[in-house]
């Protein structure tokens, strides 16, 4: 499976880590690596989620109040 992050999203997730990091020192970090770790269940699990539009399945994030599409 190839994970593909648009512009958009990778834009998203740099500005999510740095609020964070302004927020907390160490909490951007934790953020991406929450990230990382969803996408690396997404990959080994495809079809483990729900679906969020058509064929558009999401992973919610444990700890952020952010998904994967």
């Amino acid at each position: 499976m190839k994970v593909i992050f648009t512009k958009l999203a990778a834009r998203e997730t740099r500005d999510a880590q740095a609020m964070y990091e302004l927020e907390f020192s160490g909490l951007g970090s934790r953020f991406t690596e929450e990230l990382k770790g969803a996408v690396e269940r997404i990959v080994r699990h495809p079809h483990a989620w729900s679906f969020e539009r058509g064929e558009v399945r999401r992973c919610l994030l444990q700890r952020f109040p952010y998904k994967v599409l």
